[in-house]
């Protein structure tokens, strides 16, 4: 099966590692773990070729990268768990954080259904004026609804696909680099960069993957491309000696500074990946808050801005008064 595939769903992910955790934990060989699991139809092809690969002698890790069910980050930690004994820690801890993410992203999706319902309703009353002045017909009215919807959608599409066509291009870099300095959304860009960094790192420390070998894929993981190569700079430092806390202090992008605390007290302790996920677990708390603050305000100011559309609209519009006759 092609590496091309697009990579799975967040919650697809979330059900995967969930179950196969708890299967592996009962005791099951990967070939009868693995043919117990449901997932959704799309992407039942990718188990089955997983579950036939086992049956063939191949490894879970193995079995999941040839079938594209796992990513190269998944399929590493995945090999490294199972040199140490047992994936099922891995599969626990990689369904705990996509259930996490998973629910994140439901979470803001929910909260945006009001705003685009108050949206959906200016639309419809905008224009109405105008037809009830008789100044626009019927296929006009629905022009003027349809347009801008039609604009969201298009303007939704691109928002998702260019992520996927920048990659790569000369103007990734130049984009990226605006992004951080948004007004409010760029400190959480980098926060939920840095998040998914130190996230990672965690779960392929706590496989057993060293340091060295586990800092490049982890910097994989930031999508922000300036960002990514700051990070780079901690391969450099941990290689020259540095410890890892000392290596972050290098760094102008922490996403919040407390992680050097959890670092510092990580390494001290030996508990560096669980200091890590703490770490991360907060962070996730406080983007989770920023996008439920977000949802309070954005539906206020889109309120706002169909009043005042919706006034101007029977302002401007022919109203009602021009309705009356003149004789009277």
């Amino acid at each position: 099966m092609p590496r091309s595939l697009p990579p799975l769903k967040l919650r697809t992910r979330a059900e995967l590692y969930t179950q196969l955790g708890a299967l592996e934990t009962a005791g099951l060989p990967p070939d009868k773990a693995f043919g117990l699991v449901r997932v959704d139809k799309a992407t039942q092809p990718r188990l089955e070729m997983a579950r036939k690969l086992l049956a063939r002698g191949l490894n879970p890790a193995d079995a999941g990268d040839k079938s594209a069910l796992f990513d190269k980050l998944e399929s590493r930690l995945v090999r490294a768990a199972l040199a140490a004994g047992s994936p099922a820690r891995v599969y626990r801890r990689l369904g705990e954080v996509y259930t996490r993410r998973a629910m994140q992203v439901a979470s803001i999706k929910s909260k945006m259904l009001l705003p685009g319902f108050m949206l959906l309703v200016g639309l419809l009353l905008g224009p109405l004026p105008g037809l009830i002045g008789g100044t626009i017909g019927p296929g006009g009215y629905l022009w003027q609804v349809v347009w801008p919807l039609l604009l969201i959608f298009v303007a939704i599409q691109l928002g998702k696909r260019l992520p996927r066509w920048l990659r790569g291009s000369e103007l990734e870099q130049p984009v990226d680099a605006l992004l951080p300095s948004l007004p409010l959304f760029g400190p959480m860009i980098v926060r939920r960069n840095a998040r998914d960094f130190f996230e990672t790192l965690g779960m392929m420390l706590e496989a057993g993957i060293p340091m060295f070998e586990a800092l490049p894929p982890a910097v994989d993981t930031i999508t922000n491309v300036p960002m990514r190569h700051q990070y780079e700079a901690l391969v450099v430092a941990v290689q020259g000696g540095a410890t890892f806390a000392q290596a972050l202090q290098l760094l102008p992008q922490l996403g919040d500074a407390r992680v050097l605390a959890f670092v510092q007290t990580g390494e001290g302790s030996g508990t560096l990946p669980e200091m890590l996920f703490r770490h991360a677990e907060m962070e996730t708390a406080d983007l989770d808050l920023f996008y439920a603050q977000m949802a309070v305000w954005i539906p206020r100011v889109v309120y706002g801005l169909i009043v005042l559309w919706t006034a101007w609209g029977m302002l401007s519009g022919p109203g009602l008064m021009s309705q009356i006759p003149k004789d009277l």
